[in-house]
């Protein structure tokens, strides 16, 4: 994802607006919003996501102990505005070793939590039965907020997806041993309402994950 925009769905090259097309292209996928480089963690990185975005920018607040900010990317250009955030943390896991949580919101059909849940998307859809009670709960944005277990995803990894203010949001934690953090009811903050308060951010460096999933 780093240096040039790239696709949501299958991190492929897209072609910028032009004579053809009034949209980003992806070979495979056609339309898309494009995600944009990823930068270094930082609060400025923050800053610009947070200011462009036209969706929730969730990160756990206050983060667990010894949790740390990793990494943050979007979708969309600065025509149509942010229509997918990805936010990144790490630190120790419930049951030892080290823990990785990606977060994304995002507006039906965009693909970037599909990506990183690593199943074939764009949407929870068939992989989440909401027939059932929800595995997980959150607090988002003072809401309590059902996520279900999503299944058909790869074995190194836990993932949880559900509905927040009108938006999907998908919680990705890697070892699958560490989704065990996602019954503690989490408290997520929607950045784009925290104020001075992101200039407290404790941060780390760039998690792989947001490159790599």
């Amino acid at each position: 994802m780093r240096g040039e925009p790239s696709c949501p769905k299958c991190g492929g090259r897209v072609r910028a607006p032009g004579l053809f097309a009034e949209t980003w292209q992806c070979d495979v996928h056609g339309t898309v919003h494009p995600v944009q480089p990823v930068i270094p963690p930082s609060v400025e990185a923050l800053g610009v996501v947070v200011h462009r975005t036209r969706v929730p920018v969730w990160m756990p607040w206050p983060l667990p102990i010894g949790w740390l900010f990793t990494g943050v990317a979007s979708a969309g250009d600065d025509r149509s505005g942010g229509r997918a955030s990805a936010v990144a943390c790490s630190g120790p896991g419930p049951l030892g070793g080290m823990g990785e949580l990606i977060l994304v919101a995002e507006e039906l059909g965009v693909g970037l939590g599909a990506r990183y849940a690593g199943i074939d998307g764009p949407d929870p859809g068939s992989y989440i039965d909401v027939e059932k009670p929800p595995q997980a709960k959150v607090l988002a944005a003072g809401r309590p907020t059902p996520l279900w277990h999503v299944s058909g995803t790869p074995d190194d990894r836990a993932v949880f997806a559900g509905e927040a203010l009108g938006m999907w949001v998908w919680a990705v934690v890697w070892p699958e041993q560490s989704g065990l953090l996602m019954y503690d009811e989490l408290v997520l903050t929607d950045l784009r309402d925290a104020g001075a308060e992101v200039e407290l951010v404790p941060c780390g460096a760039l998690s792989p994950r947001l490159l790599e999933p």
